[in-house]
């Protein structure tokens, strides 16, 4: 238990009950109208080539979310998806016009035409070009390099691939399942945020904390006493997303009272505004974040195993001062184990986004072959996880993600049932 305002905090919970874009939790037709895919094509992305920034678009599209209003000028954003630590953006505009409405019994040629910037200078020949236009008329420009992760992770969010020289598009129902774990991991990707829809319970759980960003590990362990019907012995895989889908809602909820009042406050030095000072605050925001998901998969994990009794030890130095963040069943047997293990000497890294840098886990705990390494990243690229089983690391991923992966790769992938279940063929002889 955390500490004794625990269950005052439980009482006013059951009390309660009775460019970023910031929308609530539902389904992707909360976000789009519709979406297009291409292979960009040399025309398409070298104005060298074409002399003009333009892709040209379909019937479909037009019908599904695009429209026929000549000249129809969109506010748009523009997405780089690249490899790790290459993604941005950029805001702008795109005109969507027919070249032929002045020229008499002619068909129509609708084209969209873009502007240059950031985002469409990286593009090249090969790219995969998403557009998707949002339900507050904004149009999402999103590319993406030929067979990367951003890649997969669009095909399987959008519903849709690219087949042959024109775009193949789709309108979004509001009949489509609601987003899940990975759904939303792809979306806050590209800069969307969500509003929390059961805000009120969730202002109760988080009251005590006031204006304060409490430990990790408080916020962890709050987010699964706060949720009482969820026990990782029924199933460890739905407890571990369930658990961090609820505290990174209680954690969004709590940043958001507190980034409010900081703005409120301003940013004034003297009689100027703080430009320093108010960079250093969106920094410290965005590294906040990133640092504390990953810590929160170490928490839910040892509240796992935990569950389960498995022997564990977490930040053991091994070789070269690597740290493995679990390692099984414990130091003593690591150490005393010969340089080329023994059976039963597991390790588990934990990454919640994991891209290029599986790679690290390579290095720690040289006796254990093979590694295994978890993450919450959903769609990782096929060339990705070929690498990983070529060098003899086996992914991890819980379950409810496992749908964002291809059947060949779903059938390679360990779930974290059934990593519990080779940690305990070997603990229990």
């Amino acid at each position: 238990m955390i500490s004794s305002w625990w269950p005052r905090c439980i009482s006013f919970t059951k009390r309660a009950k009775a460019k970023t874009v910031v929308v609530k939790r539902g389904h992707l037709s909360d976000y789009f109208a519709g979406v297009g895919v291409k292979r960009l094509s040399a025309v398409d992305a070298n104005p060298n080539r074409s002399h003009q920034h333009e892709v040209g678009t379909t019937a479909r599209m037009r019908q599904d979310f695009l429209g026929t209003e000549q000249a129809k000028r969109f506010h748009s954003v523009y997405v780089w998806l690249g490899e790790e630590q290459n993604s941005f953006s950029a805001t702008g505009w795109a005109t969507h016009y027919d070249a032929r409405a002045n020229i008499p019994h002619r068909s129509a040629e609708w084209r969209l035409y873009y502007p240059a910037n950031a985002v469409t200078e990286a593009m090249s020949e090969g790219d995969t070009l998403f557009l998707a236009r949002h339900r507050d008329g904004t149009l999402w420009f999103i590319v993406t390099p030929q067979g990367s992760t951003s890649e997969q992770q669009l095909y399987w969010l959008f519903g849709v691939r690219p087949d042959g020289p024109s775009f193949v598009s789709r309108g979004v129902s509001e009949d489509e399942p609601t987003l899940d774990f990975a759904s939303r991991f792809i979306l806050e990707e590209l800069g969307i945020e969500f509003e929390e829809p059961d805000a009120e319970r969730l202002d109760a759980i988080i009251s005590h904390f006031e204006l304060t960003f409490p430990a990790t590990a408080i916020m962890s362990e709050l987010a699964r006493e706060s949720l009482p019907g969820v026990r990782a012995e029924d199933g460890p895989d739905a407890a571990l997303v369930a658990w961090l889908d609820h505290e990174e809602a209680m954690f969004r909820r709590l940043e958001r009272r507190i980034v409010s009042e900081r703005l409120q406050q301003g940013f004034i030095a003297g009689n100027t505004t703080d430009v320093d000072g108010f960079i250093q605050f969106s920094l410290s925001v965005q590294n906040r974040r990133k640092s504390r998901m990953g810590h929160s998969l170490e928490h839910h994990l040892g509240a796992v195993f935990r569950a389960f009794g498995i022997r564990h030890a977490r930040g053991v130095i091994t070789e070269n001062k690597h740290k493995p963040d679990f390692l099984f069943p414990d130091a003593v047997t690591y150490q005393n184990a010969p340089p080329e293990g023994s059976p039963g000497l597991m390790m588990l890294g934990a990454k919640s986004s994991c891209k290029d840098r599986w790679r690290q886990v390579l290095a720690e705990a040289a006796k254990i072959s093979p590694k295994h390494l978890l993450t919450l990243e959903p769609g990782i690229s096929t060339p990705q996880t070929d690498q990983m089983a070529a060098s003899e690391l086996q992914l991890v991923v819980p379950a409810p993600l496992h749908a964002s992966y291809t059947a060949n790769q779903q059938a390679w992938l360990w779930d974290l049932a059934g990593f519990i279940r080779e940690v305990q063929r070997y603990q229990r002889t």
